[in-house]
């Protein structure tokens, strides 16, 4: 294998702009900070490979939930039985 040249690693940014980004980095939040922000999701004990499967979960159970409780709604009919709607009312829906 070839050995590296000794000479410094050019960049393709100028001077200031690596000032810049250097002190953006030296000032960045913490990892508790952005958590507490809500920025990073506070995953203790689960390994990073296993998050979004973890969240994925929650969807999916969420979504479940949700459709289980749409479904089990009851109809207008059965609203306007029961005496909550009027028989006259109509939706704002249905009326425009």
């Amino acid at each position: 294998m070839s050995e590296r040249p000794n000479h410094p690693r050019q960049t393709s940014i100028d001077e200031q702009t690596a000032r810049h980004l250097e002190d953006k980095i030296a000032h960045r939040p913490d990892k508790t900070e952005l958590i507490e922000r809500n920025i990073l999701k506070d995953d203790k004990g689960i390994a990073p490979g296993l998050v979004a499967a973890k969240e994925k979960l929650q969807r999916s159970q969420l979504e479940d939930q949700l459709a289980k409780a749409v479904a089990s709604r009851p109809t207008r009919e059965e609203l306007e039985k029961s005496g909550i709607l009027k028989e006259s009312e109509e939706s704002p829906a249905a009326a425009a």
